[in-house]
This record gives structure tokens, sequence and C-alpha cells, in this order.
């Protein structure tokens, strides 16, 4: 009986498994995008004024699309604030990211993993965030509810202050 149930779920498992790599993301990259740059693990291309760029790793399993959203230096901490609550409420796979003193808007997944329209959504999310920072900041019609920098307010005692005075640290 216990045999039976795992044949059931050999033909899941292998659907759940995936296979992407260098060649089969540079394929959809060159369908999906126009002026595709560059070559196996670091490509670049353009939507509009956004310059993207998909940066992979076979040997660690890792892929990231970025978007540059903005010099740091420019970017207001309201806008960075947003950013965050945007990364909890409304980017959903795509997270706004500082690194290298720019704002980026990213999505960073398993390369094996990845579905070709996981790929296209993840283009898709990562350009409309870019396109979206400083007024929506959000990377679909998909909102999560809940709150927004303007409307949460930060509480006067910390979490961690709170518990060192009850004794409970």
């Amino acid at each position: 009986m216990r045999y039976f149930f795992l044949l059931l779920l050999l033909p899941t498992l292998s659907l759940a498994a995936q296979d992407m790599n260098n060649d089969r993301l540079g394929e959809i990259l060159e369908s999906e995008m126009e002026e595709v740059e560059g070559g196996p693990g670091n490509w670049t291309f353009q939507v509009g004024q956004y310059p993207g760029m998909c940066i992979t790793d076979e040997s660690h399993n890792r892929m990231r699309i970025i978007v540059p959203v903005g010099d740091m230096k420019t970017i207001t901490e309201e806008e960075k604030i947003a950013a965050l609550y945007a990364n909890f409420h409304s980017a959903l796979d795509v997270r706004y990211a500082a690194a290298d003193g720019i704002m980026w808007a990213a999505f960073i997944h398993p390369l094996k993993e990845l579905t070709e329209e996981q790929v296209i959504d993840a283009l898709s999310q990562v350009f409309s965030a870019a396109f979206n920072f400083g007024t929506t900041y959000t990377s679909t019609d998909l909102v999560f509810p809940g709150g927004s920098a303007e409307a949460d307010e930060v509480p006067e005692e910390t979490p961690n202050e709170s518990k060192k005075d009850k004794g409970r640290y």
C-alpha cells in the first residue's frame, strides 16, 4: 500500500522539478526582451528608459533580474521607507534593495527551479516596480491589504526595550 502512494507522487515530483539553465534562460530573454546583449550568465536589455540586467551563477544555482531605480543619494528618506513597506505589501515577488549606492528593483531566485512563466512574470514585475517607484511602489495590480508608511505609527518603545523592562530578555 505504501508503494502505491509513492507511485502516485512520482509524476507530481517530476513535474515540480525544473531544469532552468543559462542556455534556456537566454532563449527566454531573447524571446521576451528587445535588444538583449551579453551572454550566458550576464545579459542586459532595456524597457523605455530603464536598463535591465539578468545575472546568474549556475554553480551556486542563483539568478537575479535587476533594474536600477535611482541613486541612493537622491532618494529621500520617505521614499526609502515607502519602498520597505512596498516590500511587504505591493512589490510581491520583487524587492527594492540597495547596493553600490543604487536603489534596485530586484527579483532573486534559485536558477534551476525557475519556470519559463516565472521568468516572464519576473521581467514584468521588476520593470513595473522600477516604473512605479516614487508613486504606487507596485509590481502588479495585486496589493496585499494592510498598512502603509503613512498609516503605521512607530511605537514609542521598541519590542526589545519592553522585554528588558519586563524581565523576558
